[in-house]
C-alpha cells in the first residue's frame, strides 16, 4: 500500500521527521527535491508569495485595458 502525505516543514519535529525517513533504503520516495534548508520546496510557493504573485498579475492586467492607471 503507498500512502501520499503532506508534511509542513517549517517545524523542527517535522525536519527531524523528514531526516529519519530520508535515510530510509526502500519503500520511500520523495517526489520533490528535498532540502533541510529552506521552508518550502524550491517549486511551491508560500501563500504569502502566492498572493503577492496574484496581485502583481492582476495590476498588470488592469493597467494593460485600461481598467487601472
Amino acid at each position: 500500500m503507498i500512502h501520499t502525505v503532506h508534511l509542513d516543514d517549517r517545524y523542527i519535529n517535522i525536519k527531524a521527521l523528514l531526516q529519519d525517513i530520508h535515510q530510509q533504503k526502500q519503500g520511500v520516495h520523495f517526489e520533490s527535491p528535498f532540502s533541510f534548508n529552506n521552508d518550502t520546496l524550491e517549486e511551491y510557493m508560500t501563500d504569502q508569495e502566492f498572493w503577492a504573485e496574484a496581485d502583481k498579475r492582476i495590476i498588470k492586467v488592469c493597467k494593460q485595458y485600461g481598467i487601472l492607471q
